[in-house]
């Protein structure tokens, strides 16, 4: 699978409505744009779908990520290591030990050309935290986690399978 491989991930997004999902999938090909040789990680979450970007399968080796909140529906771009890396502009939210990110509300207002710096220096942070050169693979979506819930917008449509 590749940054061409959507379904999974549309999937996931559906209950986000349209505005949310068509924001999530322009920062998606952003992201994809800056780390075209890094893997997608999706997590499908009870109270989050996130997915990240790694030279490996690992979440440990995540650059950065996307996240979405299904009780606020606030929109993270973040860094999975981003109080490892510099922030000269202070955009960055969280107090954390390691994850930084931003709240993204539409294409127009998100800084592009200083994410991209953030961007390059989380790459080469994240290769860096890699032991192993063979776990470095390449360009893959991979669904690492789909959590067993039931989200509000499906609640009505579980069936009981012992009526019939």
């Amino acid at each position: 699978m590749s940054k061409e491989q959507t379904k999974d991930l549309l999937e996931f997004l559906e209950p986000f409505g349209d505005e949310i999902t068509d924001l999530v999938m322009w920062l998606r090909d952003f992201a994809w744009d800056l780390c075209p040789e890094a893997n997608e990680l999706i997590y499908d979450n009870y109270s989050a779908v996130a997915f990240g970007w790694s030279p490996t399968d690992k979440v440990g080796h995540t650059i950065c990520s996307i996240a979405v909140g299904r009780s606020s529906k606030n929109i993270h771009f973040g860094f999975y290591w981003g109080s490892e890396i510099a922030d000269p502009n202070k955009i960055l939210l969280g107090q954390g030990n390691q994850y930084r990110y931003i709240l993204v509300t539409n294409k127009n207002e998100f800084p592009k050309d200083y994410i991209k710096k953030l961007v390059v220096e989380a790459y080469i942070n994240s290769l860096a935290k890699v032991k192993d050169p063979k776990q470095i693979i390449s360009g893959q979506t991979i669904v690492k986690s789909v959590s067993d819930k039931k989200r509000p917008d499906k609640a009505n449509k579980v069936t009981n399978p012992r009526k019939k």
